[in-house]
């Protein structure tokens, strides 16, 4: 258990929904701290989807989070796109990472034929080694700041990669829930940081650095167990020189298990 322990997360409290029940169960005290907006490039990602699924004929659709999910099929809802939208994903093979991704995508009457193991782009990359797809086109409908890690591991294993990007992201803009958060941080009354994704790690230094020097939020972060959900998550912190554990799960539940591995030694 985690008695009196006090845990933030960089996710909103309704996408930290999991985090707080897990922590709640353990006795230690959630914090959400909403840290990135997404901002859709709006309504002409739908048709840009259609038409790249016209041209380019794709044998699998990759659907990396529930956010680009519920991005598209939401959007196509509001352009009166939906049912077409939805026939171009089921013809294609889709693949989810993540079952949460899977769970939105079922909402919208999507059947998922793939979710790998590992939730990551590399689980991506193994799970299509596996199932032997050299030669296959993939579209990947994602985040504008996303990295060309994902493509240039799947050209490598001889598949052709289209991507469309959905949303670009930027710092969350109204901190005044960050509050809180703010005041224990500065007592050293938190124990613990999970970080979700490397968007919120720069997200989190945006935020911070207005009420803080960068030589305090690091010094106080050393005094914190970090955790973070994946390798990029992690590699974003070691270019700021924090030290943090990598969830063995690439999930939230994998992400507190380390925390609290982390926190119970």
């Amino acid at each position: 258990m985690l008695d009196g322990k006090t845990i933030a997360i960089t996710r909103s409290k309704d996408d930290a929904s999991e985090f707080i029940a897990l922590a709640e169960q353990n006795n230690a005290t959630p914090i959400s701290l909403p840290t990135i907006e997404l901002v859709s490039k709006g309504e002409k990602i739908v048709d840009e989807f259609l038409k790249l699924v016209e041209s380019e004929h794709p044998d699998y659709s990759v659907f990396l989070s529930s956010k680009a999910v519920k991005i598209l099929f939401d959007t196509a809802k509001n352009v009166g796109n939906f049912e077409k939208l939805q026939l171009a994903v089921a013809n294609t093979i889709v693949m989810s990472v993540g079952p949460k991704t899977t769970a939105t995508l079922n909402t919208y009457g999507i059947k998922v034929n793939h979710e790998p193991k590992n939730s990551s782009s590399i689980g991506v990359g193994e799970e299509f080694s596996q199932i032997h797809a050299v030669g296959k086109k993939v579209i990947i409908p994602r985040s504008g700041a996303s990295n060309s890690f994902l493509k240039e591991l799947l050209n490598k294993i001889g598949i052709n990669v289209v991507e469309i990007y959905l949303y670009d992201v930027c710092a969350f803009r109204d901190t005044t829930q960050w509050n809180g958060f703010r005041e224990l941080f500065s007592q050293d009354k938190i124990d613990g940081v999970v970080f979700t994704s490397a968007s919120s790690v720069r997200g989190f230094f945006e935020i911070m650095s207005k009420d803080y020097t960068m030589d305090i939020l690091l010094d106080n972060l050393e005094k914190i167990s970090v955790v973070s959900i994946g390798p990029f998550t992690s590699n974003e912190l070691k270019k700021l020189k924090i030290k943090n554990t990598v969830a063995e799960i690439h999930t939230i539940a994998g992400a507190f298990d380390m925390m609290k591995n982390t926190l119970t030694i």
